[in-house]
């Protein structure tokens, strides 16, 4: 889950790690209505590789963060996952859907006992939180006084252990109260970058201690967003408003393993289950998947995908495209034509008025290594 980039002419946000990015040197740019930092000067390139290499410390304040206190079966409304499933101390990924079945945004569920605590783009966040209050009403309590911090990589843990020990018991996608010494710290084992790591949100007036005390260590570099869409690329995840809308259904995003068994034969009641489950079952028209150019020029959001050099007709069109720095190399994700995506079909995509070969491949670029 990730965000697209908002209206540069709104006023925009500020995270509690503002002022640090600014002395780290950041250069900040408008971004689903804040301003955040899109690289430092190590580039993004360097922050990428670093990234996969030790770890890197991503601002992610900018996220909605909202608990409820509902039964989860009520949130099984406007969700087409299994909430009822899912066990305390876990978290698992979800999608908001339309009675048509298309994608509203993605968020992240997690139980933590006595409550739900949900994290959404922030690009979306109003409208979520107004959906989730349309269904829940009350027990819907956004967050504003914590913020969100990512810690990404293989030295994650070993780094994170030095703040609160605990970290190391934790799997990939468990969930946490950790004691710190910058408090509470709501921890998650999971991220956007396909690398083992953690999600942790830490209140506002310790957010820039827990920074600097992360950031202390020689392997932590902070990562702006520049990196976190070519890390989320290579990983073959998603971004909202790029390669995820309200016209993109699970099954053509390839999420069908969102929707779970129990949500397919037995709680079929969410929103656009006919469309959502029609397609499960026989299949979609066209398929997200990943591609690989055969120049060095990458193919990025709106190029036309054609099945030949001659072809008329389009069959599809990258979603998002950047440099794989691990790769070494171009890398974008698309739509394309079901009969035109299996692995290994050579696509054209029109470049500048030219038609350059592409490859279809399977996602992830990169194999993720999270811990499970």
């Amino acid at each position: 889950m990730g965000d697209h980039v908002a209206n540069p002419n709104t006023a925009l946000k500020r995270t509690p790690l503002h002022g640090l990015h600014l002395e780290l040197g950041a250069k900040m740019v408008p971004f689903a209505g804040w301003e955040m930092p899109v690289h430092y000067p190590m580039g993004v390139l360097r922050e990428h590789l670093h990234t996969r290499a030790e770890a890197g410390l991503f601002d992610v304040s900018h996220m909605g963060q909202v608990i409820l206190t509902c039964d989860p079966a009520a949130l099984e409304a406007v969700v087409p996952v299994d909430v009822i499933g899912l066990a305390e101390g876990r978290q698992r990924y979800g999608i908001f859907t339309s009675d048509t079945g298309g994608i509203l945004d993605d968020l992240m569920i997690a139980n933590r006992g006595d409550h739900l605590f949900v994290v959404v783009n922030a690009s979306m966040a109003d409208q979520d939180i107004s959906l989730l209050r349309d269904a829940l009403g009350d027990a819907v309590q956004p967050i504003t006084n914590r913020a969100l911090l990512a810690l990404q990589g293989p030295r994650s843990e070993d780094i994170l252990a030095e703040v609160t020990l605990s970290c190391r018991e934790m799997r990939f996608m468990d969930v946490a109260t950790l004691p710190s010494p910058h408090g509470d710290l709501w921890v998650s084992r999971s991220g956007y970058t396909g690398e083992d790591g953690f999600e942790i949100s830490v209140a506002n007036d310790q957010a820039e201690a827990l920074a600097r005390a992360l950031l202390a260590h020689p392997a932590v570099a902070p990562i702006g967003l520049g990196a976190r869409d070519s890390l989320r690329l290579e990983a073959g995840l998603p971004l909202y408003g790029a390669d995820l809308d309200r016209a993109t259904t699970p099954a053509e995003a390839g999420l069908g393993w969102a929707i779970g068994k129990a949500r397919r034969e037995n709680r079929r009641d969410f929103p656009g289950a006919a469309t959502i489950l029609d397609q499960l079952a026989m299949g979609p028209a066209r398929k997200r998947v990943g591609l690989l150019p055969r120049t060095r020029a990458p193919m990025r959001a709106g190029v036309t995908l054609f099945s030949s050099e001659t072809a008329e007709m389009p069959i599809g069109t990258v979603t998002s495209g950047a440099f794989g720095p691990s790769l070494d190399a171009p890398i974008s994700m698309g739509y394309v034509a079901t009969e035109h995506a299996a692995s290994g079909t050579v696509l054209f995509g029109e470049l500048r008025g030219k038609r350059l070969p592409v490859s279809v491949t399977q996602l992830p670029f990169r194999p993720s290594t999270y811990k499970r």
